[in-house]
């Protein structure tokens, strides 16, 4: 989703050497070609997994029976002094799993979302996605080593298909970059280490549309990469 710098109809559409104000440009790829998406949310599990036993919308109560909060400030209560520092400085994550029926989850797994606030009152977590009682779910946090060892990983998943990439799309959030990483180009490299020579455009975005779990979900801090390869 590309945002304009300071005010809403700021945006442009370029559509064969023509500009639009509005409305919606769109791409149909078709023929003998397959379509791989990567979508890196720059975040790593702490905890364990843990079954959402109350909610309502997008306000977390209980976890497995307990008080949200009280389960919450026990995990946070043994991680490292490093770690409880990074989530005073950016933030708890929460990590949703979005296909229940496989035997373990890792990376790739979660829709990550973040966690607003909490309610001392009632113990209860406000989400920044709606959630329900059966769901499972594990505490997430991200930094600029996480989200370099996040995308590193699932791209040498994706570079284990023998097949050679004809090209690539990647889109990154604009909260990324140099905003997040010590050298520039950071997630361009991070791609083409794993599937180098392949052709790859793109652009930093203000929100990315990417599949996780086989449905799609819209993103903040992702690296979202397409890649193309021979049907």
């Amino acid at each position: 989703m590309a945002s304009s710098a300071e005010r809403p109809g700021e945006n442009a559409l370029l559509l064969n050497g023509d500009l639009w104000e509005e409305g919606v440009v769109g791409i149909r790829i078709a023929g003998p070609i397959r379509v791989e998406t990567v979508v890196s949310q720059g975040c790593r599990p702490i905890g364990e997994t843990l079954l959402i036993t109350k909610a309502e919308g997008n306000m977390l109560h209980s976890l497995g029976g307990r008080n949200a909060l009280e389960v919450t400030q026990e995990i946070l209560e043994t991680l490292r002094p490093e770690e409880q520092e990074l989530i005073r400085k950016e933030g708890l994550f929460l990590g949703i799993v979005v296909n229940e029926y496989q035997p373990a989850f890792e990376r790739g797994d979660f829709l990550v979302r973040s966690i607003r606030g909490a309610d001392p009152n009632n113990g209860a977590l406000a989400v920044g996605e709606n959630v329900r009682a059966g769901q499972t779910i594990q505490f997430h946090i991200r930094d600029a080593r996480t989200a370099d060892e996040d995308l590193r990983l699932l791209m040498a998943r994706a570079a284990e298909d023998e097949t050679a990439p004809t090209g690539g799309l990647l889109f990154s959030c604009n909260g990324r970059g140099v905003r997040m990483f010590d050298l520039p180009n950071h997630d361009v490299r991070g791609v083409l280490e794993a599937i180098p020579e392949t052709p790859l455009a793109g652009f930093f975005a203000a929100g990315e549309l990417g599949p996780i779990g086989g449905k799609n979900f819209l993103h903040s801090h992702t690296a979202s990469i397409a890649i193309f390869r021979p049907a």
